[in-house]
């Protein structure tokens, strides 16, 4: 593996997005800020870049990308875009929705972003930087988050520069990301739409939108990022649905369950979305025998949330 000294450039400084652009097309990877999280991309249509993508993350080689595009006619440039898929990326799109479709016919993506499946994960980034990177490459870009494989997602710069600094050459910083987890991933087969990973966007949210209904996944294959059993993992153990701080632990309250750091005291699960990972950090930092974390109600937002700590709290053996 390549070892770099990894600079870092504010998106707002004059040329960032074209250094960003010649670093990928060049083949290398470049950290970037979404509105999710920092995105480590590739131009996905070479197939030595999105290799390094794997190596340098220590991604599992059965675990997909999601590519991202600057519109959707840039989307159905490779994927199949039903009606239904349609009305979906035209009401959320840009934003932190990706959808899941059949691949069309003499696609160009490199292989290792579909992960040997027939279908690829696309998502236009809500994020000005991200987009424009896009549009100057003119190619889709596979980023997944910018940070190694299993561990929290970055959601700063300096996240990235902790995880990955010395493994790639640039890392453009756009500030802490506004979402604060990854996209909502849904799949959609014959009008059907799927929930493959929660994210701020709702199933409610995608069925009041276009008047369909979405349905739970029905299959622990992998189809999709982020389904992985142990995932978004800290150093430290992490107890859920803690109340109270035990000996050797750190409590991470949510609402009237204070703790040392709380994640929302107004009991606000888009605020919580946002501290989640940057809280944890925070508190692995500070090196605990465990992390405990507050019952976080299962229900809009915090439906992906609660996907989030149960991954984090997984036995770590995968």
């Amino acid at each position: 593996m390549a070892t770099f000294k990894t600079q870092v450039v504010s998106d707002r400084q004059d040329g960032a997005i074209s250094l960003a652009v010649e670093e990928l097309a060049r083949g290398n990877l470049v950290a970037i800020p979404t509105e999710t999280v920092y995105g480590l991309a590739a131009d996905a249509t070479e197939l030595c870049a999105v290799q390094q993508i794997y190596t340098v993350k220590g991604r599992p080689s059965n675990n997909p990308l999601i590519c991202h595009v600057a519109d959707i006619d840039m989307a159905k440039k490779y994927v199949a875009v039903s009606p239904l898929a349609n009305r979906v990326m035209q009401f959320f799109w840009p934003g932190p929705l990706t959808l899941v479709l059949p691949t069309r016919p003499g696609f160009a993506i490199a292989a290792p972003v579909s992960a040997g499946l027939d279908t690829i994960a696309v998502r236009c980034p809500r994020s000005e930087t991200a987009r424009q990177i896009i549009i100057e490459l003119g190619r889709p870009i596979a980023a997944p988050s910018a940070n190694p494989s299993g561990k929290l997602s970055p959601t700063s710069a300096d996240d990235v520069l902790q995880g990955l600094g010395g493994k790639i050459p640039l890392i453009i910083d756009g500030g802490d990301t506004p979402v604060g987890i990854e996209s909502t991933i849904v799949g959609i087969v014959d009008e059907k739409i799927t929930l493959l990973r929660p994210g701020s966007v709702t199933a409610d949210d995608i069925t009041a939108a276009v008047q369909t209904p979405v349905f739970d996944r029905d299959s622990q294959q992998i189809t999709a990022p982020g389904q992985l059993e142990s995932h978004y993992a800290p150093s430290s153990r992490v107890r859920l649905n803690a109340t109270e701080q035990q000996a050797g632990e750190l409590l991470i309250g949510f609402g009237e369950v204070e703790g040392v750091l709380n994640l929302s005291p107004s009991s606000n699960l888009e605020e919580a979305a946002h501290n989640l990972f940057k809280f944890i950090r925070n508190a692995d930092k500070r090196n605990p025998n465990c992390i405990a974390i507050a019952p976080i109600p299962n229900q809009g937002v915090g439906i992906a949330i609660n996907d989030r700590l149960r991954r984090a709290a997984a036995p770590r053996n995968q």
